[in-house]
């Protein structure tokens, strides 16, 4: 490698129930958090030069794209460009410091673009303005020119690492089921999109109801449920080819919300059969099922822990609908949930120090948070109907599905991060619903 080589450097994230976790990195490039109130950390992001003729525009998406990024975590503030005293125009250029400093600047992305045919080439470098040095080396990426926005993506996760010293979560793609026609006549299809709602592409028609897709581990595969046979039925689709099959089930079975076991190889679900509906395992290369609860109540939502030694999952064998853990093979569950309204939808952070919930309470939903023996529950937010986790890959966000009321109501993505701040929509350009967040892209 050349000297564009990426150093990823040690810091430290306070822990996830705080307000905020402080950012902890050498010297003053940090954010601190007081009582409650984060100080985003001030960055400038000016225009990446353009090394070759032709390269100015894409040039400019890509750092406007990395501005958006940072700032659409919540944990960066930026100072625009016409406070700079120094443009720093040339990638190669001595940096001004004390010119930064007079702005309150604290942290600097630069970067230089170049083209040749259909190859682009992205360098950044990321300083501490009041260190006065480079936070490591710079890094380059290289591909084409319709990627530009994923090598974008990638210098922002960089960025993102090297203050936060955890992974970023920017190059990763979202599958959702896309939504369009009235209300009373809603036509749905899976659909898949960068993390930010940009390049959606219809991995199905809309010829039949399908719901709750799910992103396999290597986001390869996707699950979903679906209704063209007239009962709910589990497919499971290869993303590069859009090709889907049903996985087996029984005449008279209705099989639904799946999800991946961790190394791809199985899927847990619901599956009702003669009035009962409990969670089954099914291993995809054979076909072989494996029954994981056995009771008269209702089970189903099953999210299995990072390391596959347990699953989550809602029943209302209590009476209510509440949260339980069991063990990956089945057996004795545990009660988690026990604060007022109803619980549902849980699913395992990839932290695998959270589980994620849908809770009624009130006349409201919430998305809300708890650790996974079911304390320390916090309320995420409220609305007339908020439903459906899903995780970043680094477990710092949320998406979920926000309804809204009336005849011209519908449902749209949200995405905000788990102390509750930095709620945001995600402009899928449609109705949308049942995110599933997958991981970074290779």
């Amino acid at each position: 490698m050349n000297k564009f080589m990426a150093l990823v450097l040690t810091a430290a994230l306070a822990g996830p129930f705080a307000a905020m976790p402080a950012l902890a990195q050498q010297g003053p490039l940090r954010i601190t958090v007081t009582q409650g109130v984060i100080e985003p950390l001030p960055i400038a992001v000016p225009t990446f030069q353009a090394e070759t003729a032709g390269a100015a525009e894409v040039a400019n998406q890509i750092s406007r794209l990395v501005a958006q990024d940072l700032t659409g975590s919540g944990l960066f503030r930026e100072v625009p460009a016409s406070s700079f005293i120094s443009n720093h125009a040339m990638f190669d250029q001595a940096v001004a410091y004390a010119d930064w400093r007079a702005i309150n600047v604290q942290g600097l992305v630069t970067g230089a673009v170049s083209v040749s045919g259909n190859q682009l080439t992205v360098k950044f470098r990321l300083y501490d303005i009041y260190t006065g040095a480079e936070l490591g080396q710079g890094l380059q990426f290289n591909g084409s020119v319709q990627g530009w926005r994923r090598m974008a993506h990638k210098v922002s996760d960089a960025v993102y690492s090297r203050i936060t010293g955890e992974s970023g979560y920017f190059d990763s793609r979202v599958v959702f089921v896309a939504e369009s026609g009235p209300k009373d006549n809603r036509l749905k299809r899976v659909a898949i999109m960068d993390y930010d709602g940009a390049n959606v592409q219809y991995l199905t028609d809309s010829n039949a109801l399908v719901l709750a897709p799910r992103f396999s581990p290597t986001g390869a595969q996707i699950l979903y449920t679906s209704y063209q046979s007239g009962a709910p039925r589990i497919n499971l689709l290869d993303v590069a080819s859009a090709s889907a099959r049903q996985l087996p089930t029984e005449v008279g079975e209705m099989a639904f919300s799946p999800r991946f076991s961790r190394d791809g190889g199985s899927v847990i679900y619901s599956l009702a059969n003669g009035g009962n509906t409990d969670i089954y395992r099914t291993d995809i290369r054979t076909g072989g099922h494996t029954r994981l609860t056995n009771a008269p109540s209702i089970e189903t939502s099953p999210s299995l822990s990072p390391d596959g030694s347990q699953i989550v999952f809602e029943s209302d064998r209590s009476g209510t609908t509440q949260l339980y853990v069991m063990g990956a093979n089945g057996g004795e569950a545990r009660r988690i949930s026990f604060g007022d309204g109803r619980y549902g939808t849980p699913v395992w952070s990839p932290r695998g120090d959270m589980i994620a919930f849908t809770k009624q309470q009130g006349g409201r939903f919430h998305i809300g948070v708890m650790r996974t023996d079911g304390s320390e529950e916090r309320l995420l937010t409220s609305s007339f109907l908020d439903e459906g986790p899903t995780w970043a890959p680094n477990g710092r966000m949320l998406m979920f599905t926000r309804e809204t009321q009336g005849e011209t109501g519908g449902p749209s993505i949200y995405s905000v991060d788990i102390s509750g701040r930095n709620l945001r929509q995600v402009a899928t350009g449609s109705f949308a619903s049942d995110p599933s967040w997958g991981p970074l892209q290779p």
